[in-house]
């Protein structure tokens, strides 16, 4: 296991549990800007649906006035994109628009006029495990939920613990090696220290490709095809993010140049799990660890799936 998630899981429950949450004036998002405030933010606009899930997690939904295009969510909300002229979010009246490092990155147009209008602009996105916990504090304290905040840290803690006990004491040599890949059109995995790798590590898995590339400062990480196939006879089980970002069958894999040499492949051990289950910084991920989990090892109890 990497040793980041290796660390990661035990030290859950301890997290936050030597004093409650003190809501803050100041925060400072995944970009380091520092965002001063002096009262809760009631008019948000969530450009993420990771963001949108967490608000709905720690009971906001009057407070979310719009949502992304893509984001289902809150069907009864206005739709808007990032792409959109500013001024379609600005008539909206928000006063605080979430993002994350893709849009500001794509369009710093966009976060340079609605700060120019006093509308404050947090972008927002853990790249690794032990950031989750920063994340939903961070929410915590922009939308006076501290409590709220903590009650999903300590949820996910004693969830997490349960659902990883049994498998803690597989020993290593025994566990299933797995090729997880993000995008199949461009032979990309995912970086050994992202959400993704945690739910492979935290289900028992064993990841191949940690000599993987990561790509800037994403979860993605590049594998040429002849990297992967030297590995061929490694491989238990190929997975494959399944979504918006990889929209990929069984069929397209296990047709692909090449893969019919891969172990996985032979053998019929070849597997989509949904892009939300373990991409995306939610609760959500536990149900993506109960589902690799079953995948891995179908013969272990498999507690805890709640959204499936």
């Amino acid at each position: 296991m990497n040793s980041k998630h290796f660390l990661f899981i035990p030290l859950l429950l301890l997290f936050f549990s030597a004093a409650p949450l003190i809501a803050g004036t100041s925060i400072t998002d995944s970009e380091m800007r520092t965002l001063v405030f002096s009262q809760p933010f009631q008019r948000i606009i969530s450009l993420y649906p990771a963001h949108t899930t967490n608000l709905l997690d720690l009971g906001l939904r009057e407070e979310i006035i719009a949502i992304g295009a893509s984001d289902n969510q809150l069907p009864d909300r206005p739709r808007v994109q990032f792409q959109d002229d500013p001024e379609r979010l600005l008539a909206l009246k928000p006063d605080l628009v979430l993002i994350r490092p893709m849009i500001s990155r794509g369009y710093p147009h966009l976060v340079r006029i609605l700060e120019r209008n006093n509308v404050r602009v947090v972008s927002l996105q853990p790249t690794a495990a032990p950031e989750l916990f920063t994340y939903w504090e961070t929410l915590g304290k922009l939308t006076g939920r501290e409590e709220e905040a903590r009650a999903m840290i300590t949820t996910f803690g004693q969830r997490l613990a349960e659902l990883t006990a049994d498998i803690q004491q597989l020993p290593r040599d025994q566990r299933k090696r797995v090729y997880f890949e993000s995008i199949h059109r461009q032979m990309k995995t995912f970086a050994p220290t992202s959400m993704a790798m945690f739910v492979l590590e935290a289900a028992g898995g064993v990841n191949i490709a940690t000599d993987a590339l990561q790509m800037r400062e994403t979860n993605i990480a590049a594998y040429s095809r002849e990297r992967l196939l030297a590995k061929a006879d490694e491989i238990d089980l190929y997975l494959a993010q399944y979504g918006r970002m990889n929209p990929v069958s069984v069929d397209e894999i296990m047709r692909a140049s090449g893969f019919q040499v891969i172990k996985a492949v032979r053998q019929r051990q070849v597997f989509l799990v949904p892009e939300e289950l373990v991409s995306r910084p939610t609760m959500g991920l536990l149900d993506g660890i109960a589902f690799v989990k079953s995948l891995l090892y179908p013969d272990y109890s498999q507690n805890g799936l709640t959204r499936l």
